[in-house]
């Protein structure tokens, strides 16, 4: 376990096991630290099924794949069926939330770096990618993550951070009363199996529609909860703030900058109630999730940004979680 403390007293916790942040203690309006992420209190819960991908960095291909089928150059690949009839966030037993990364505290800053060299053909995916995450803790509260990756043989990539949020604390039973705002006019339609279509549409007048801050709670069953992903407005490669999330009791403000194209919002619809840090459960729309990333399925979309990345490449991708109080 590696740990860091700023000068404000907020502090954040990681484990090998997947590069995944465990605890993340951020202060309400009164000072008061709460630990705001999901999570286990050891290996085992990670190690278990009650674990949905809490806190871990999350790939080589974050999101869906249709029928874990993508062709690259040529050459068709299969990956891991482990969704329905698709592929998910990377595969079953070797996918980089399950793996042990290489791990160094940083001396010239608050953070910890994790290295993994994931070798050709692991889980399906061709070239050997060898992958820097960094996580920042800043003295003004914000946990920046910095994603590098390289590849000696052309390949797909999709990376993320897949946090659980809840800005009560976790454990607390639900997320309805966080308001939430994305800078997205549209996202990417989906078949009954999530995949999707093609399509961008447009989120005015529907459910998705989150360009001015709301209550998540308002239209949520009418969404059948919320795992989509939006479109960001702005340029793809320019850091730019894309969400904001209040929750009003403890004042605690969230806010959410990328230089990706998309970000997944996914409001915990899988959980059910399973014990977590503390013994406390963790029930559905308990937390949410604001996952930066490429758009799902993009190996198999031309129309769609680019997955792959070539030798000679680097991936880079930026997201901040950075927190206020208001």
């Amino acid at each position: 376990m590696y740990v860091v403390t700023n000068s404000q007293g907020m502090t954040a916790r990681w484990i090998t096991r997947g590069a995944t942040l465990t605890e993340l203690h951020v202060p309400d309006r009164n000072g008061k630290l709460v630990d705001v992420v999901l999570g286990f209190d050891d290996l085992a819960g990670y190690e278990s099924g009650a674990n949905h991908h809490f806190g871990c960095v999350t790939g080589r291909f974050a999101n869906r794949i249709k029928r874990g089928r993508f062709t690259l150059d040529g050459v068709e690949y299969q990956l891991a069926i482990n969704i329905g009839p698709n592929h998910l966030h990377g595969g079953v037993l070797r996918s980089l939330d399950k793996v042990t990364w290489e791990a160094e505290q940083l001396r010239d800053s608050l953070g910890v770096r994790f290295r993994y060299e994931s070798p050709d053909g692991e889980e399906g995916f061709p070239g050997t990618l060898t992958t820097l995450v960094t996580y920042t803790l800043t003295d003004e509260n914000a946990l920046r993550i910095d994603y590098e990756a390289t590849t000696d043989k052309p390949t797909i990539i999709n990376l993320t951070n897949h946090s659980y949020f809840n800005l009560a604390g976790h454990g607390n039973p639900s997320v309805l009363d966080h308001e939430l705002k994305i800078d997205a006019d549209r996202v990417t339609e989906v078949d009954e199996e999530s995949i999707p279509t093609g399509n961008l549409v447009e989120v005015a007048g529907t459910p998705l529609d989150f360009r001015c801050r709301h209550r998540i709670g308002d239209q949520i069953e009418a969404a059948g909860g919320y795992d989509n992903n939006y479109v960001l407005n702005g340029e793809w490669g320019t850091l730019r703030e894309i969400a904001e999330v209040y929750e009003p009791e403890s004042g605690r403000m969230l806010r959410v900058s990328t230089d990706q194209p998309g970000v997944q919002l996914y409001t915990a619809n899988g959980l059910s109630g399973q014990p977590g840090k503390g013994g406390k459960p963790y029930h559905k729309y308990g937390s949410f999730c604001l996952e930066t990333q490429n758009f799902p399925d993009a190996p198999n979309q031309p129309t769609f940004p680019t997955s792959v990345l070539r030798p000679g490449e680097t991936y880079h991708h930026t997201c901040i979680y950075a927190f206020d109080v208001a």
